[in-house]
This record gives structure tokens, sequence and C-alpha cells, in this order.
């Protein structure tokens, strides 16, 4: 009995010591955390009740700067109807095209690893070097694009001046710079079980019925999470404002998050920039609970 219970105080110790040692490990990403991401976000909270130019003292004024946002700002409806709205076509677009592209890069083809590399190298690339790449192609007089369209006899475009034209031409750009959901679903089809595949062939299952009755059911948390990361990426978008459009044409391309530079970095309006955040925070989180409400079953088989 005596060795069993020095044998178990010994395995004790043994845990605790090895908890103590996982808490210290964890300090420093810990603080890392907090003072990068929880002080900033709780700042901003708090910053939102006050009116301050950077520069004066603040003075607090409590919910008047998001009185004025939902009653008086000019910018408020139609960011959020340029940034909902670009987000949905961007995710789609953006998921839709990755897939496809990782199940033709997940074929036994030559060259795999080089298609694989041309496909990811947009997402690498600098953004303002990608964004003047593309300003250059949807140029209204010399651009590639108009230059194709009039080598075809078609008239030319406005494609970024044009209010009906700007997002999607805006969303394009974002799916071609989707080469990190590209890499994921590739790894998840990389472990879709052969097993099952073999046995559909066995069966008589055709190309189609084994992607949806297979495939898709083994890789429903990799939607779901590039989904998500597409999701919260693009609803924070601001730099095809910044680079090409500046919010236009008509505030078509007016996204929230440009807003929020516009406001904070450019009129000296932090107090009210800290308002819009608080906003664009709180939608940005009703879009993920909606979307992890609506995909609850399928990822981990919860019913009500």
């Amino acid at each position: 009995m005596k060795k069993g219970k020095q044998k178990n105080n010994a395995t004790t110790r043994a845990g605790r010591k090895e908890e103590l040692t996982a808490y210290l490990c964890l300090i420093p990403a810990f603080l890392g955390v907090t003072l990068i991401s929880y002080l900033p976000t709780l700042a901003v909270f708090v910053l939102s009740l006050f009116d301050w130019n950077g520069i004066t003292k603040p003075e607090f004024i409590g919910l008047a700067n998001f009185q004025r946002i939902f009653t008086k700002d000019i910018y408020f409806w139609d960011s959020i109807k340029a940034t909902v709205w670009y987000a949905f076509l961007a995710v789609i677009g953006a998921v839709v095209y990755s897939l496809i592209i990782a199940i033709l890069l997940n074929m036994n083809i030559k060259g795999r690893t080089l298609f694989r590399s041309l496909f990811f190298i947009p997402y690498l690339l600098p953004a303002i070097g990608v964004f003047k790449g593309w300003e250059w192609l949807y140029e209204g007089n010399f651009g590639l694009f108009n230059f194709v369209l009039r080598m075809m006899g078609l008239p030319k475009q406005r494609f970024l001046d044009d209010p009906n034209q700007v997002i999607p031409c805006l969303v394009l750009i974002a799916i071609w710079t989707s080469g990190n959901l590209i890499v994921i679903f590739l790894a998840g089809l990389q472990n879709v079980p052969g097993v099952y595949i073999e046995a559909a062939k066995i069966d008589g299952a055709n190309a189609w019925q084994r992607f949806w009755n297979i495939t898709i059911p083994s890789i429903t948390p990799i939607i779901f999470y590039n989904v998500l990361t597409a999701l919260i990426t693009h609803l924070q978008v601001i730099n095809p404002a910044l680079a090409l459009t500046n919010g236009g044409p008509g505030k078509r391309s007016m996204f929230m998050s440009y807003v929020i530079y516009m406001y904070g970095f450019q009129k000296n309006k932090m107090g009210y920039a800290a308002a819009y955040a608080v906003i664009f925070f709180i939608l940005v989180g009703i879009f993920t609970v909606i979307l992890f409400n609506t995909q609850k079953e399928q990822l981990f088989g919860e019913e009500e």
C-alpha cells in the first residue's frame, strides 16, 4: 500500500510539474495576444465613447458617435451594402474557384508541382503590385482587356469607373489571389480515404457521384474553414479601395474598412472611426455566428 501511495504521489508531483511548465511556456504567447489583440480591441471600444482628434484631450460624449453614424452619416449604409456585396461574391467565387483548381491539381498530371506553384504565387505577391498590375488590365483606353474587346469588335468598357462593374472587377482580383485556399483544399483532398473511392468505383459510381457522396462529405470541415477565413478576410477589404478606386465610383466601393481609415487617418476623427470599428466588429461577429450555427450539424454531427 505504501509503495502504491508513493507511486501515486510521484505521479501527481510529476503531473503538477508538467502542468506548471506548460503554464510558464504559455505566458509569452498569452502576453503577446493580450498586448497585440485584446487590449487594442478594448481600447477601440472605450475610444468609441469619446470625441478625439488624436492630438487634443479626449472628450467623453457617450453614444453620440453611434447616434450620428446611424442617423446622419452619409457613408454608413452604402459602406455596409458595398462590404456585404463584395464579401458575398468574393467568398463564393474564391471557394468555388479554389476547390476546382485543387481538384485539378490533385490529379496525376505532368508538371503538377509547377502548376501548384503558379497558382499559389498570386497570393504571395505584394498587394500594391497586384493592384497596379490589374489597374493596367482594367485601364479604360489602353488596358489589355479593352484591347482584346476592340480586337473582337466590341465596345470598350470603363471597368473601374462603372458603378455596376466595379465590385465584380474587384472580386475577380480577390479570386485570382486565393492561392492559400487552393493549398488548404489540396491538403484536404489528399486526405480523402482512397478505400472509399475504390469501393465506389467497384460499385459503379461515376466521377460526379464519387465527388458528391465521398469527396465533399470528407472535406466538409476544410470547406467550412475556407469559407470562414475567406468571409472574415473579405469583410475586412480595404486594399482595392486604397489602391484603385478611393471608394468610388458613386460610393460603390466605399467599404467599411476604408471609411474607418478615412475618418481615422484622413479626417483625424479617431473617436468616430473607433465607433465605426465597433459596429464593424459586431457585423463580422454576426456573420461568423450565423455561419457556425448553419454548419454545426454538418461539422460536428449535432442535432437539435
